[in-house]
């Protein structure tokens, strides 16, 4: 029986805070600000595949956990990147008007956006489009 500590729990819970927090964040920033959508998406797929590769090749367990929640991660970030972008398209994600890629969605469609809905104080109950562009514009 094994009765030293085992760290594998916590490095994977660890992992995992961190590789949806940081890839929810990547993917806001990367397709804001991104001209191109290409070189992120096969970046991330890339690093996502080594990733899984290392974890399936190292045999220390916790790290081979961590690897391997990181590669997934990237790769479905990789797959997030074209979703955000459905999503600004939409006008469910504010569009960057320095951007010329999002000045094409801007241009090309009434559902774009240059506000971001979310970014604005709470007032304790829902609200409708009119009234959340309202408390964005009031501030």
């Amino acid at each position: 029986m094994n009765t030293g500590i085992n760290f594998i729990g916590l490095a994977a819970s660890l992992a995992t805070f961190l590789g949806i927090w940081l890839g929810h964040v990547f993917v806001r920033k990367i397709e804001f600000n991104s001209q191109s959508l290409w070189p992120p998406v096969v970046g991330a797929a890339l690093l996502g595949l080594i990733c899984e590769y290392i974890s399936v090749q190292i045999e220390t367990q916790w790290l081979s956990a961590v690897f391997g929640i990181f590669g997934i991660t990237l790769l479905w970030d990789a797959l997030e990147l074209k979703r955000q972008e459905r999503r600004v398209k939409k006008g469910h994600a504010p569009a960057n008007p320095a951007n010329p890629r999002h000045k094409k969605f801007i241009m090309e469609t009434s559902n774009a956006t240059i506000l971001d809905l979310i970014n604005r104080n709470p007032v304790g109950h829902p609200v409708s489009p009119d009234e959340a562009i309202r408390l964005v514009l009031d501030r």
